[in-house]
């Protein structure tokens, strides 16, 4: 039986895997429970909750920092967009989105304005008027020559074969009824455009699958035979709307759409409401589509160094500065892939986008090599695959460095991140209920979280010792196997545990409370720091279990910087 001493002086690799516990290299946990790991490696119990306000449903929040003074929390519900500032409701706007439709919204913000796109409505936008925020649809702009829209026009799959018979219309000179040669209308049409006859047609009214009325600006003349060179309106009921949008280099982007799902369109340069190609000038419209072996479906688009395109099979970028219709570098750099079916927002994290990949598994960081011309997807939850169950929701602390992924068993992951430290550590969140949504404005990380069939807004605060005041949580921190000279111990006696601790009034050791001097208990302000410890007689066979734990239900503040065990082992 061999004698041991070992310290833990830094967690920096946070909670990990079971599959990684015979790991000599790592400074992991077993378990970290409601615990973040600070700058220096130690441990900390994480703040706890203050209730911001009650809601009336299930919501989906969203931040908006208008001005460094001037910061909202938009809280989404069914059919309703609400701007809180604090506990403060200062609008609730009538939305056009359904609670179920929620999940695939996205939004981009330019100055005091965001939009909103989804692919099965007309994209809308937050702005303000006469000194309120109101929600109006996203209008494309017309040329002042003619009235027409400046709207991207595309050929569709499934209009290849389609010539339209043009004939007068008893509604006046400038309306037409357009024939199909086969069914190809549907009521979904009307309210579409078409370009056709080199003009503008706004479809007014559905009579059959292969006959429709429209109208132009200004006279046409009648063809003498079919039309086959004609397109459709990128955007319309039928086809669909943008499901993804940022702003890149001035111009503003939509990525994919239900009908053309690899399709990029990007505005003109400082003009975000015209997409018309015009003649192919360096700062007029650009339409691109990505091409490879496999289906690409555009789940969201990232401005950064690059234009960063994820889709549902892998990681694109185009490169050029500027962007132009004439210079176009668009690549394929990985193959993660993205999940499609609800928007999980990118998050900027030291330099890289770090998102979520397709199998819900991943938390990957997308970074350019040293060269600066490769991106790689570097896997940012290698070692803690276990506690990526469904994320939902995310959201990037740039103050506190912690990365909240919320999932859909209502618990939360948290990475506390910094590069320069050598930190990466996951833990897991609980509280009595269940994390719903999250979002981070001006330093301040705010959740949805349901309680008991409730739901409530709230925010994490340094001066929470509880969740909303009323819910009590315990925070737990569990060692890895002992190994020791590089062997696994078979049976381990432990004589004494001792913790290292700093400003700390609670803690327990392995169930056991550890003495604390008493005078810390009389003053509110007064806390311990110092070691603390507890002797122990007794064997441990089971040496795949951790030989410490150190845990507290109490709410009062622990931050633990060491722990050390003494002892016996066999091998």
């Amino acid at each position: 039986m061999a004698e041991f001493i070992k310290t833990q002086n830094s967690f920096a690799d946070g909670e990990v895997a079971p599959e990684f516990f015979a790991r000599d290299n790592l400074n992991g946990l077993s378990k970290l429970e409601n615990m973040d790991v600070i700058a220096g490696g130690g441990l900390t119990r994480r703040n706890g909750l203050e209730t911001v306000t009650s809601l009336s449903g299930n919501a989906r929040i969203i931040p908006f920092s208008v001005s460094e003074t001037e910061n909202y929390i938009l809280v989404l519900t069914d059919g309703h967009l609400m701007m809180y500032v604090g506990s403060t409701r200062t609008r609730d706007i009538l939305a056009p989105w359904q609670f179920s439709d929620i999940q695939k919204l996205q939004y981009a913000q330019r100055l005091d304005s965001m939009i909103f796109v989804h692919p099965d409505y007309q994209p809308y936008v937050l702005k303000q008027e006469d000194g309120r925020f109101v929600l109006t649809e996203f209008e494309f702009s017309r040329n002042n020559s003619d009235m027409s829209l400046n709207i991207p026009f595309m050929k569709f799959d499934d209009a290849t074969d389609i010539k339209i018979y043009v004939t007068t219309n008893i509604a006046g000179n400038n309306y037409a009824t357009l024939t199909t040669n086969k069914n190809f209308w549907t009521e979904n049409n009307v309210g579409g455009q078409l370009l056709l006859l080199n003009k503008q047609w706004h479809i007014t009214n559905y009579v059959s699958p292969t006959e429709v009325q429209a109208y132009t600006n200004g006279q046409y003349n009648l063809p003498g035979s079919a039309v086959t060179d004609w397109y459709e309106a990128a955007f319309s009921k039928r086809r669909g709307w943008p499901c993804s949008i940022t702003f890149h280099q001035d111009r503003l982007v939509f990525g994919g759409s239900r009908s053309w799902p690899s399709g990029v369109w990007m505005s003109q340069v400082g003009r975000h409401n015209n997409f018309n190609v015009g003649t192919g000038l360096d700062d007029e419209a650009i339409f691109l589509t990505l091409l490879s072996e496999q289906r690409q479906q555009i789940c969201t688009v990232v401005s950064s160094d690059n234009l960063q395109i994820l889709t549902n099979s892998g990681e694109w970028a185009i490169s050029n500065k500027p962007l132009t219709p004439a210079a176009v570098d668009v690549k394929q750099h990985t193959s993660v892939g993205s999940i499609a079916t609800r928007y999980l927002p990118p998050q900027k994290i030291e330099g890289s986008t770090v998102f979520i990949s397709s199998t819900k598994k991943d938390i990957r960081e997308l970074s350019l090599d040293a060269l600066g011309e490769n991106y790689n997807a570097k896997d940012l939850c290698t070692q803690a695959k276990h506690l990526m169950q469904s994320p939902i929701d995310l959201s990037y602390n740039e103050d506190k460095r912690q990365l909240f992924v919320v999932m859909n068993d209502g618990n939360m992951a948290v990475l506390n991140q910094n590069s320069a430290l050598g930190i990466s550590a996951w833990a897991s969140y609980k509280t009595q209920g269940k994390f719903k949504s999250v979002a981070t404005i001006n330093g301040e990380t705010h959740v949805v979280v349901e309680r008991g069939n409730l739901f409530y807004l709230e925010k994490f605060s340094a001066n929470a010792l509880t969740d909303a005041s009323n819910y009590n949580f315990s925070y737990t921190a569990s060692a890895l196997p002992l190994r020791s000279s590089g062997h696994n111990a078979k049976m381990l006696r432990l004589r004494k545990i001792s913790a290292r601790v700093l400003n700390t009034k609670t803690l327990f050791i392995n169930g056991k409370r550890a003495p604390l001097p008493n005078e810390i208990y009389g003053d509110e302000t007064s806390t311990y720091s110092g070691d603390i410890g507890i002797n122990l007689l007794g064997y441990q066979r089971n040496c795949i279990e951790t030989p410490w734990s150190v845990s507290s239900d109490e709410q009062l503040p622990t931050t633990i910087l060491s722990v050390s065990i003494y002892g016996y082992y066999i091998v």
